[in-house]
């Protein structure tokens, strides 16, 4: 049964009364995307290790599946954990030009970025192909770090609150509460991907928010608070820290900066734990 927007409002105030004490540690993840050649991976996280050694929040960095093992080794004694831009939710088998999780737990994957809107938009990539791979991650021991967002046309009808909460609907289908706690969502306007726009603090704030009221809806109060969203989209040292002052979020899913070791070093530094 779904909750009326009255105690909807309810929950939601409940849980921004609890965010004090969430206890949500920020975590902030560059996704290389097709970017950087295992050597100069590794290269880019030996200088960013250093930079980041004082930051206050959970770091990661996500390759491509060539320099996973390079980069992984590299990354040995720090605080940046690895993660993979995707995987796939059967175990084996005749599945040309995807990747197990067996092979990415292998390697030191601990984090695994699944349904990103290049993804949906360019490989055909569904709500329920999501939720399968979320559930395969989640089977794994893994994270799985869940993204959603809505295109520039959907934004501009209106769309958007419509768009998110069917993916999270799609993508969670059939997990428990316990499993979605341990999650990382990610709000990443498609708009905002690597165009140089970038939502207002105003606009991502809203959208986060409305996911986190949508998972006390699908589940309770304790697992919405528990859940950490990241923003996406054109996240820079400049917009950073005023993006991750809001309440709910919880830190940033990052392009283009990540590509560049001071960058992204002042990005994680701008994430407080609280």
């Amino acid at each position: 049964m779904r909750l009326t927007d009255n105690e909807i409002e309810a929950i939601a105030q409940k849980i921004v009364a609890k965010t004090p004490s969430s206890g949500r540690r920020p975590i902030v993840v560059g996704n290389w995307k097709m970017h950087k050649t295992p050597s100069e991976g590794e290269a880019l996280v030996r200088e960013l290790a250093a930079l980041v050694e004082t930051a206050d929040c959970e770091i990661g960095v996500a390759p491509a599946y060539p320099c996973l093992g390079q980069v992984g080794r590299a990354l040995g004694g720090s605080k940046i954990s690895l993660c993979a831009q995707n995987a796939y939710w059967e175990k084996a088998g005749a599945f040309t030009g995807e990747v197990a999780i067996g092979m990415l737990t292998e390697l030191g994957v601990s984090q695994v970025i699944i349904g990103h809107s290049e993804r949906r938009q360019f490989f055909g990539e569904t709500d329920e192909t999501v939720n399968l791979r979320a559930k395969a991650v989640l089977e794994a021991g893994l994270v799985p770090i869940l993204c959603v967002g809505e295109s520039l046309q959907e934004r501009d009808s209106g769309l958007t609150h419509a768009v998110v909460d069917r993916q999270v609907r799609g993508g969670l289908a059939d997990l428990s509460g316990s499993q979605v706690a341990g999650m990382v969502l990610a709000y990443e306007p498609v708009w905002a991907i690597g165009t140089g726009k970038v939502a207002t603090v105003e606009e991502a704030q809203e959208v986060h928010s409305v996911i986190r009221q949508l998972l006390a809806e699908l589940h309770d109060a304790p697992t919405a608070g528990a859940v950490r969203i990241q923003y996406g989209g054109s996240v820079k040292p400049d917009n950073a820290a005023q993006l991750l002052a809001q309440p709910d979020i919880d830190g940033a899913l990052v392009g283009g900066a990540a590509l560049k070791a001071t960058d992204f070093a002042a990005i994680c530094m701008a994430a407080k734990a609280e």
